[in-house]
């Protein structure tokens, strides 16, 4: 049994152009697919995916951080599609890598290995698409030092 339902409104204008309307308080967005197809005059499907990995994680990480009273801010967030070929011929993503910045030095941060082992359990978005392709989670501190 569902929590909750998320509803977004999508319209065509255009060719591959959709208007898409995610609530009243929330501003629309056009996603358009690129050339051949579209004029892609905004975000495509895949793009707008990896937006939500990268959101979605790192609003985990935040969150995680932020129960033990740490601020890792400014955090980043790169997110790379592997777009490919299905047995079928069809193209899917086959698997996405993200990799997560924060904005401090590790040695900054008490409890840094609760948060790194707990914070992807969060991220609803992330351990939902798993169940049809793998997500690479990298995290980096300031320095670049690899953390995960």
């Amino acid at each position: 049994m569902s929590d909750a339902l998320t509803t977004i409104r999508l319209t065509q204008h255009q060719d591959y152009q959709f208007d898409t309307r995610f609530g009243d308080t929330v501003p629309d967005l056009v996603a358009d697919e690129p050339a051949p197809l579209g004029h892609g005059l905004g975000p495509s499907p895949v793009q707008l995916l990896c937006a939500a990995v990268g959101n979605c994680l790192s609003a985990s990480l935040l969150f995680s951080m932020r129960k033990y009273k740490l601020a890792p801010e400014p955090l980043s967030c790169e997110v790379e599609a592997e777009v490919g070929r299905n047995a079928e011929n069809r193209l899917r993503v086959l698997g996405m890598t993200a990799r997560l910045t924060l904005g401090v030095p590790a040695a900054s941060l008490a409890h840094l290995d609760r948060v790194l082992a707990q914070f992807e359990s969060f991220c609803t978005v992330t351990e939902s698409i798993r169940q049809g392709f793998p997500v690479t989670v990298q995290v980096f501190d300031s320095t670049g030092a690899a953390l995960k």
